[in-house]
């Protein structure tokens, strides 16, 4: 069943742009509630900040869980709203494709449907952008999730993981003008960076997300132009497959560094602390139900769209023990450029409303 309400996707969207969000989500979160009240549904802000609704009976099933994040990227972009005359209606600013579009849309969906066997759960969290506490302490039970994203109205069943490390190399400082008394860290890392070069050449792809990929970031080493430096460290970015975990991925990179190294350094590599696991890759079988459903529905509906990758590292990573998709308005890139994230942040008026007419009926047809 559904029910006609006076929520519009367009107007929720355009008032939560113009809310900055990138250093507090207060005032959005505030936005968010106060928009669920107007519809007769009572939120609740967990400890960790995560702003949690749920229609139907406790133990229903299946148990339905819509997911996106409120918090965006620094700074904050001001609401524009553009027609030119070779460009779509679009809304301008921080937060209208990542991910405010994605929840305006996925609201929709969760505003109509009024379950009576089934549960569906609505799941926003706070600080998707940094680290993702949040979602880390969620514990929904659910059996399918739908995350919300920028997608550009396809639907992502995979998504790489991302880690990052990093290399330490401790030598022995002595004066330049006598190198072969010391230990040279920086000159011991050009085999560091060939063992990274290396590091996936006898990997095989994946089938949906390719091969993973191992980029140095940051160095930082030496102290005096005259000294030879001690210590030298490299921070690495990892974009992962499956079945890597952060812990087999750790072992093996240290194992591989100390391998190329012959000079007699203490050499380790170890993952960046933080109080939320590292976003692990997934993979959701492109013919469960979920998948198939929303793609039909878009065909259905007339949109185009295909089944793909993401692009990039999402919270769906903390639900992937169940079927997961990621879909919502907007893209991270166009052929300009990047969009997300970016100063040029937009979302087309047509996928917002788009993507919440394919939200509501697949919801609703899910859960019937």
């Amino acid at each position: 069943m559904s029910r006609l309400t006076q929520y519009d996707p367009h107007v929720f969207l355009e008032q939560a742009i113009k809310i900055p969000s990138d250093e507090d989500v207060t005032e959005m979160r505030e936005f968010l509630c106060e928009t669920l009240k107007s519809q007769g549904i009572v939120p609740h802000v967990d400890e960790a900040g995560n702003t949690l609704a749920t229609k139907g009976p406790a133990g229903g099933t299946p148990h339905l869980v819509l997911n996106t994040h409120i918090d965006t990227v620094t700074p904050h972009v001001p609401f524009e709203r553009r027609r030119g005359a070779e460009t779509e209606h679009r809304f301008h600013g921080r937060g209208a494709c990542d991910a405010k579009g994605p929840l305006a849309s996925l609201l929709a969906a969760f505003i109509a449907v009024e379950p009576t066997d089934a549960r569906v759960t609505l799941a926003v969290t706070p600080d998707e952008e940094t680290l993702s506490t949040g979602a880390a302490t969620l514990s929904l039970d659910g059996d399918m999730y739908i995350v919300g994203e920028p997608t550009g109205l396809d639907v992502c069943t995979a998504a790489k993981g991302r880690y990052q490390g990093t290399v330490s190399i401790r030598g022995r400082a002595a004066h330049a003008a006598e190198p072969e008394s010391g230990i040279n860290t920086i000159a011991t890392l050009e085999n560091v960076l060939r063992a990274i070069r290396t590091f996936d050449a006898d990997d095989s792809p994946h089938q949906h997300l390719g091969l993973p990929s191992l980029t140095p970031t940051v160095v930082e080493g030496g102290s005096a132009t005259n000294q030879i430096p001690a210590e030298t460290t490299l921070v690495v970015d990892r974009r992962s497959i499956p079945p890597e975990t952060a812990d087999t991925f750790t072992n093996r990179l240290e194992q591989e560094i100390k391998a190329a190294v012959s000079r007699p350094v203490d050499i380790s590599f170890t993952l960046t602390d933080r109080p939320s696991p590292f976003l692990q890759p997934f993979a959701t079988d492109t013919t469960d139900p979920l998948v198939m459903s929303i793609q039909e529905v878009t065909e259905r509906l007339g949109v185009q769209s295909e089944i793909r990758p993401f692009e990039a590292a999402t919270e769906a990573s903390y639900f992937a023990s169940k079927p997961v998709i990621v879909f919502g308005p907007g893209v991270l890139k166009d052929e300009n450029g990047g969009v997300a994230h970016g100063p040029r942040e937009y979302v087309p008026v047509s996928a917002v409303k788009q993507a919440a007419d394919i939200l509501t009926t697949t919801v609703i047809e899910l859960i019937e």
